[in-house]
């Protein structure tokens, strides 16, 4: 058996916007310059945002990137 590690981003955007009074994913599009469609893919990580982008969201928040997005190894098992 060969490992590898595979990376997955995930994040915290649903739980911060809940936080944030209940800010919607329209809301946090319009103060990032993105569409609703966006946040909605970014939150269900469908996409991995632009650094760019990832730091305005970070920002929204005030909050550190590495409290908002998470980057983990996720171990995969070959059959070689």
């Amino acid at each position: 058996m060969i490992f590898m590690s595979e990376y997955v981003i995930t994040n915290s955007i649903r739980t911060l916007r809940f936080l944030r009074d209940e800010m919607t994913q329209k809301q946090l599009a319009d103060a990032i310059g993105v569409t609703r469609q966006t946040v909605m893919a970014i939150e269900a990580n469908k996409y991995s945002p632009s650094l760019e982008v990832a730091f305005k969201i970070s920002i929204v928040f005030n909050l550190p990137l590495e409290e908002v997005f998470q980057y983990k190894a996720k171990d995969m098992q070959l059959g070689l």
